[in-house]
């Protein structure tokens, strides 16, 4: 079974997708960059601040598909200035802690929102 899922607190998305699918026993949540879910405005900072509201989001869909990070199993990370790897990468360890997920990082020109300096996607598995 498949189901389009739109938590309740996550971000609404800037585009035709749903923030998350669920497909069976894995979640597989979309791409987030550092949207303010009670406003809708785009938190600017430096990347960790950007990384820490990027995870927040996708936690909450998380939450609201009934899952955990730490059932996440892979992840994808898209930043625009491979000079920003570190302090993304610090942020990022702070959500996951010992619940390391297998990852893709990715340096790219830009990203869809105009000055977002990271955008991450995750996918969850809920079975045993």
């Amino acid at each position: 079974m498949i189901q389009r899922i739109s938590p309740p607190g996550a971000p609404a998305p800037r585009g035709p997708y749903s923030p998350a699918v669920r497909a069976g026993d894995t979640v597989y949540v979309a791409g987030q960059i550092s949207i303010d879910p009670i406003s809708g405005e785009v938190i600017r900072g430096d990347v960790a601040v950007e990384t820490r509201q990027v995870l927040k989001n996708i936690q909450s869909i998380l939450e609201g598909c009934g899952a955990s990070m730490s059932q996440v199993v892979r992840c994808g990370v898209y930043l625009t200035d491979a000079a920003d790897f570190q302090a993304m990468n610090a942020v990022y360890a702070e959500f996951f802690g010992e619940a390391k997920p297998a990852r893709t990082t990715i340096i790219v020109a830009a990203l869809p929102l105009a000055g977002a300096k990271v955008e991450i996607d995750a996918v969850a598995y809920l079975g045993e």
